[in-house]
């Protein structure tokens, strides 16, 4: 089970962090290519960035291209996706999720998805 964590209200042109933990024992995002997705009322889920099992960015989307960078941490054990210069539309409840291969950072490649976090754009 995977928990996304650290949404939040924030202004036009700010800041946040948002962290994904798994509450199962033995998980280790090492061995699982990951991605982040979100979903904004009204639309349907996409695909923000995905990196492989190597921690290798394999796709951002052209959306969030330069505001957005996606990491690991082995000793946490933990991925986060740091987002800055935030613009309204980037609202939205957003996901870790491992899937299926890393290129295809798309819904239907998710293999499990977490729980997600708000993120609210507003002045």
């Amino acid at each position: 089970q995977l928990q996304a964590s650290g949404g939040g209200l924030v202004q036009p042109g700010g800041s946040l962090s948002l962290s994904c933990a798994s509450a199962t024992p033995g998980f280790n995002f090492d061995d699982y290519d990951i991605g982040w997705f979100r979903q904004a009322p009204g639309k349907e889920r996409e695909g923000v960035a995905c990196f492989n099992e190597a921690g290798v960015t394999t796709y951002v989307a052209a959306s969030v291209k330069g505001r957005f960078t996606v990491s690991r941490d082995s000793a946490k054990n933990a991925v986060f996706l740091q987002m800055n210069s935030l613009k309204y539309e980037d609202s939205a409840v957003d996901y870790c999720a491992t899937i299926a291969h890393p290129t295809y950072c798309r819904a239907n490649y998710i293999h499990s998805l977490g729980q997600g976090t708000l993120v609210t754009v507003s002045s």
